[in-house]
């Protein structure tokens, strides 16, 4: 049954959100499959080749104790699967925060103040950090995410930034799971070195930025395809 650890983690983190998209009196959410899992899909690809590669270069390694056993360009099945469940339940969140409560967001003014500062947190910690390589990688997409959000001011941060604040905290659980707070050892460890050594119990805070990096990007690419013709969603159709 160890073996099945992430495996198991992967799919109850799913399981209710997905169960959930089919409810056809509120947010039906499954309507927008299309634009969803396109864009999932499409980010988690860039995602997936990102992990891979840290993975050969030792940033981070898998413990097969937890495991089925069967990897891909040296991830683990239960990491690929990650990227596809763990995305789908966190911004169904948000979507969900959007129907029940659609009153609820930041001004355009204070976006745009929360923007700036985390933009220059960002970019001090990666241009004096650019000897560690997770440090490094992980914080500058997120400042360069940053970045977009100045020069395009796209909406959605009015809401996302709120509904990041929600929907960390099951991704803290989900990821402290992985790293070793309910387990004798982590199912995933990282090479210290290459990271700041800061962790939020025993997450990596450069995990928060990856995880928003990863979120918000998926957002942009699901609201923007939603609006084209081929993704229009199946009750539209």
């Amino acid at each position: 049954m160890q073996s099945y650890y992430y495996l198991l983690l992967d799919i109850f983190s799913f399981l209710i959100p997905f169960l959930y998209s089919f409810e056809k009196k509120r947010m039906h959410f499954i309507q927008h499959w299309k634009a969803y899992f396109t864009s999932i899909m499409t980010v988690g690809i860039f995602f997936i080749l990102w992990d891979s590669y840290f993975a050969y270069q030792n940033v981070w390694a898998f413990n097969d104790q937890y495991l089925v056993g069967f990897r891909i360009l040296k991830l683990p099945v239960e990491e690929w699967l990650f990227f596809l469940l763990i995305p789908y339940a966190s911004i169904f969140i948000h979507y969900s925060l959007k129907y029940f409560f659609p009153n609820i967001e930041l001004s355009a003014k204070v976006t745009k103040w929360i923007t700036y500062v985390l933009f220059a947190v960002g970019l001090l910690l990666t241009v004096f950090n650019y000897d560690k390589m997770y440090t490094f990688v992980c914080i500058g997409l997120f400042t360069l995410l940053m970045l977009g959000q100045i020069i395009f001011e796209w909406k959605y941060a009015q809401r996302f930034y709120l509904s990041f604040i929600i929907i960390f905290i099951p991704f803290y659980f989900v990821n402290s799971a992985l790293t070793g707070s309910y387990s004798d050892l982590p199912v995933v460890s990282y090479d210290d070195t290459q990271n700041l050594g800061i962790r939020m119990g025993t997450i990596p805070v450069e995990d928060s930025f990856y995880c928003f990096a990863l979120l918000y990007s998926i957002t942009l690419l699901f609201e923007y395809l939603k609006t084209k013709k081929l993704f229009k969603s199946t009750d539209e159709n």
